[in-house]
């Protein structure tokens, strides 16, 4: 049986279809590859929301 790396409960194996992953129930671990990267927004200035907000 695995173990969780972060905690080492029993992994619990999961599928749906063709894709198969394991969880932890304890920490919550899931070997899910994820993409953590992403384009930083233009945030918008207190100025420019105050302004919209009186235009609508």
């Amino acid at each position: 049986m695995e173990v969780c790396p972060r905690c080492q409960a029993p992994l619990e194996r999961l599928s749906l279809g063709d894709v198969e992953t394991v969880a932890c129930n304890r920490c919550g671990y899931a070997n899910v590859p994820v993409d953590h990267e992403s384009e930083p927004e233009d945030a918008e200035s207190w100025r420019d929301a105050i302004n919209r907000f009186y235009e609508n």
